[in-house]
């Protein structure tokens, strides 16, 4: 007994002594039509940031984050003139955006937030003109002593700019961790959010990975985005073009070169059955890979990206967890539809017939609408949920697989089925108090 119990000690010190996982910036984009900066790491980040004058610099530190390249310089307009990133340290990134001589900003001008701890938001809001024989002033102090003014953190984590965070779910965590131990060989990264408390579970969430058919959902909303602008109609008729033609999963292309088929149901086969020509001609139909590409960064989908057109079995198209439920999130809170567009894509969404992956973790009653995603090394799923209860709660997940293996299928299955008895415990927790 002695002996357990100073094992058990001797695993506790080795626990708590042991260094944390450090972070990794996975990605950043600087919108130069918007002023605005994203920056995503692949686990929690609470970031610090100052200025400094003479040329105006915003800087910002990363604790605890580790970069894997050398330092990075990119140049952008007459106003930024140069983004680079760098270490201070082996565990501190840095990123200094420094302005172009005759702009400056103001701290107050400054608005750096999270939508959670692990993708921040930089926005100047204002850049000013300035003298410019004030911005060339000579700078006659070292870097030592040149002096910062702290840049103040918004505290408030709030998702997609529309779900305000909970807490991370521990006991949820630890349940998922341990499944995922027993499936080392499996890569996952995946994203569940309580639209009721705001709690979620967050493990490489921002991880990027082959969208292979989820990205059809963002291009869903994309559509019916332009059916609210009245720029497209559900009875328009499309032409299957040979070019648009290709193989893969859906039935479309058995049909000849020169077939007509209504808006509506193209937009329905590229979500049900998955169709890679329906895909196609949709993207076709709203203006190419760029325009979509350009309104899914205005979403703050970062990791989502169209490179080439279906079938994209090299798996160059690319999201992320996290990407998929933001979108889910906005859909959820009314931000991008219409109430009636919202309606029928949710209705076409909860008809997708692959029902073996999160449907299959769901308690009977629960309703689902989904868009699944299959390439051999990948697997992915993604939607909202509604329980009886009436609680609704958003998921998503993908996970990297070895070339075609099945128990990917059974680990997302898992997954959804230890999300959803938590929840269902926890509602009923909460009703019985």
């Amino acid at each position: 007994m002695r002996l357990r119990l100073l094992l058990l000690s001797i695993i506790s010190i080795l626990v708590l002594s042991s260094p944390a996982k450090a972070a990794r910036l996975e990605s950043w984009r600087f919108d130069p039509a918007q002023n605005q900066l994203n920056l995503t790491t692949d686990s929690g980040v609470q970031p610090k940031a100052f200025l400094i004058n003479n040329p105006t610099r915003l800087v910002i530190d990363l604790p605890g984050t580790h970069l894997k390249s050398d330092t990075i310089r990119q140049r952008f307009s007459s106003v930024v003139k140069e983004i680079r990133i760098g270490k201070v340290d082996s565990k501190t990134t840095r990123i200094v955006v420094e302005l172009a001589p005759g702009y400056t900003v103001s701290p107050d001008k400054l608005l750096i937030k999270g939508d959670s701890s692990s993708h921040w938001t930089v926005q100047f809001s204002s850049i000013e003109r300035v003298a410019v024989n004030n911005a060339l002033e000579p700078i006659s102090h070292t870097k030592s002593t040149e002096e910062q003014t702290p840049v103040q953190i918004s505290d408030t984590l709030t998702f997609a700019g529309v779900v305000s965070l909970g807490k991370e779910i521990s006991q949820l965590n630890s349940q998922v961790k341990a499944l995922m131990a027993r499936h080392s060989y499996l890569q996952p990264g995946m994203f569940f959010l309580d639209l009721e408390t705001g709690n979620y579970l967050d493990i490489n969430g921002e991880k990027v990975f082959p969208a292979a058919s989820t990205i059809k959902f963002p291009i869903l909303i994309a559509l019916f985005q332009e059916i609210d602008a009245g720029r497209v109609k559900l009875n328009d008729t499309l032409v299957m073009r040979r070019d648009l033609m290709t193989g893969g999963s859906g039935t479309m292309r058995y049909k000849r070169a020169g077939s007509k088929f209504s808006l509506l149901e193209t937009a329905t086969k590229m979500i049900t059955i998955s169709d890679n020509t329906a895909t196609n001609m949709i993207i076709d139909r709203l203006g190419g890979k760029a325009k979509l590409n350009q309104r899914f960064r205005t979403w703050g989908l970062q990791n989502t990206i169209i490179r080439n057109l279906l079938g994209d079995f090299k798996g160059t198209n690319t999201t992320s967890a996290k990407d998929l439920v933001r979108l889910s999130a906005l859909i959820t809170n009314d931000q991008l539809l219409s109430s009636t567009s919202r309606s029928k894509v949710l209705d076409i969404m909860s008809r997708v017939q692959n029902r073996s992956l999160l449907p299959k973790g769901l308690g009977k009653g629960a309703i689902i609408s989904h868009k699944t995603g299959t390439l051999g090394i990948i697997l992915g799923d993604a939607g909202i949920i509604q329980m009886p209860t009436g609680k609704r709660y958003l998921a998503g997940i993908i996970v990297r697989r070895p070339f075609g293996d099945a128990r990917a299928k059974s680990f997302i299955s898992q997954v959804s089925r230890l999300v959803y008895g938590y929840l269902e415990h926890s509602r009923l927790t909460q009703l019985a108090k």
